[in-house]
């Protein structure tokens, strides 16, 4: 299995990213962060600073697994304005897996052309932005090479959706088991 990239850039989604990469670690899976700032530490959009990995211009990113975009806002556009990770994830969508969520299916994957004629979603008030894709309102849209999320209450189902299209149903089934959380049931409150 490759190295699969998150990217972060400031004003990420904290709950985006963090759950993500928990999860995808949780479930044995090789997952890096990658700050496009030009500095290591990055502030996510409620003031919550991360350490990524490395830095984009110091990463090789040969025949990645995945790669995944957070949303937030402002992070979602400025990951947008990064042009080496729009030439990165261009070449991706030919022949590898890429996974967005919250904003950045609609303001990072859309204008570059990766969701035409594709299922996706994304966070309510984008749609509009993804005239070219085949919108659905639901928290997760899991394909074969595109995962999808709409926010932060689907960051849990949205990196088990990755680990599952990685690593098979039962290692998903594992890991949200083993962090209580139960996909068969959406009884949350009782």
């Amino acid at each position: 299995m490759n190295t699969s990239y998150i990217f972060l850039a400031t004003g990420f989604e904290e709950i985006e990213a963090i759950t993500v990469i928990d999860v995808m670690r949780r479930a044995g899976m090789d997952v890096k962060t990658v700050s496009i700032t030009g500095h290591r530490t990055v502030t996510g959009a409620h003031g919550v600073s991360v350490k990524a990995d490395s830095l984009y211009e110091e990463t090789d990113f040969i025949t990645p697994e995945w790669l995944i975009i957070p949303g937030g806002m402002p992070g979602a556009k400025n990951l947008a304005e990064f042009a080496p990770l729009n030439t990165l994830l261009t070449a991706q969508a030919l022949s590898g897996k890429i996974a967005a969520i919250c904003a950045a299916p609609a303001v990072v994957l859309a204008p570059l052309g990766i969701l035409k004629g594709v299922e996706a979603t994304c966070y309510p008030g984008f749609e509009k932005d993804m005239a070219e894709a085949v919108v659905r309102d639901a928290p997760v849209i899991a394909l074969d090479r595109i995962i999808t999320a709409n926010g932060p209450s689907s960051a849990l189902r949205f990196a088990l959706a990755i680990v599952a299209n990685s690593m098979g149903e039962s290692v998903a089934q594992e890991v949200g088991s083993g962090m209580l959380f139960y996909p068969k049931s959406l009884n949350f409150y009782f």
